[in-house]
């Protein structure tokens, strides 16, 4: 499975992209500020580049969710809900809508939907422009 995100407006307080599954769109992303060079902890959006992409245990969420490896400068990188980038503490959210500014709505079945077409491939990459 390829996931690509594809980012698409850059703020002050978040980035907005779109994700697409083996060149299918499949919903919004919201990630913290893309900043060249320095890293703010917990608020800096992953850099460009593709990783590796697993299901394991999260010790924060206390269940199996999506684990994007080798970041570099960074851990614990998962891709899950929420809908501003309050939520994201360096990880990417998915979402069905946009409203335009810094949030994504019906996170929770975006996240769903997305899960368990993870859950049924076989590897997964994640290519984030």
């Amino acid at each position: 499975m390829l996931i690509e995100v594809n980012r698409f407006e850059f703020k002050d307080t978040h980035t907005i992209g779109k994700m697409y599954i083996d060149g299918v769109y499949e919903c919004y992303t919201l990630e913290d500020v893309v900043r060249n060079g320095t890293k703010v902890i917990g608020k800096t959006a992953i850099p460009t580049g593709e990783y590796k992409v697993i299901i394991d245990a999260s010790v924060r969420f206390k269940q199996d969710m999506p684990h994007i490896l080798d970041v570099p400068n960074f851990t614990g990188v998962r891709i899950h809900s929420g809908n501003t980038s309050a939520h994201t503490e360096g990880c990417i959210l998915v979402g069905t809508t946009w409203s335009g500014k810094d949030f994504i709505g019906n996170s929770k079945a975006a996240y769903k939907k997305f899960f368990e077409k993870l859950k049924q491939a076989k590897t997964a990459t994640i290519k984030i422009c």
